[in-house]
């Protein structure tokens, strides 16, 4: 029996193989088997440079966007409103950030292990803006919009002084100097960004 290709969900293959080989390439970076002796390249760099190790979360966050253009889409084409599309994605932002929490307190529902700036938080926090943008916005406002992101960005970074130090200070320390970090330290608290590279929150 043929099945009505109206009622069957058709998958990007190429997309499905990636993020299977991205959550491979990330539990053997998180899970290495040793802490003590470590393959250089399943490292996260220092501070300067890149590993494979890197690539990791920017791959998720790739992964993130295609599936919203291709998910996001079909529902537009298949008549439903903005109002549901909308609902649609309150409810996965709220899934995604609830099991980012639940991984950190279960199974012993430690809440003082609670961390809001987890890795699926975040990656939450990003569906949620980039499904807005991508429902509610043509793709020349969404590329504006990007840009006034990066300047906004780069402006903070480079030429915005935290207190007790000048601008432009974009060094490994024990505590951080950056404007991104900072702020991150201020709304998340808890040496959210210490010893980490500039600019944690974006």
């Amino acid at each position: 029996m043929k099945k009505n290709p109206a009622t069957t969900s058709q998958r990007l293959i190429s997309l499905d193989v990636f993020r299977g080989i991205t959550i491979a390439a990330m539990i053997l970076v998180n899970f290495p088997g040793s802490w003590k002796i470590g393959y250089e390249p399943l490292e996260h760099a220092v501070w300067e440079g890149t590993t494979p190790a890197d690539y990791i979360f920017p791959f998720f966050i790739f992964i993130v966007g295609i599936s919203i253009t291709l998910s996001f889409t079909k529902l537009l084409k298949g008549g439903q409103s903005k109002r549901q599309i909308l609902q649609k994605i309150l409810w996965r932002t709220l899934k995604i950030f609830a099991i980012g929490v639940a991984l950190k307190i279960l199974p012993t529902f430690d809440f003082s292990r609670i961390e809001l700036p987890g890795v699926l938080q975040r990656i939450a926090l990003v569906f949620f803006v980039c499904a807005l943008l991508f429902v509610y916005t043509d793709w020349k406002t969404q590329i504006g919009i990007g840009v006034v992101i990066l300047i906004f960005y780069c402006v903070t970074m480079f030429y915005i002084p935290v207190p007790n130090f000048v601008a432009g200070i974009l060094e490994p320390c024990s505590k951080s100097l950056d404007p991104g970090s900072t702020t991150g330290s201020q709304l998340w608290g808890r040496n959210f960004g210490t010893g980490q590279k500039p600019g944690q929150l974006a």
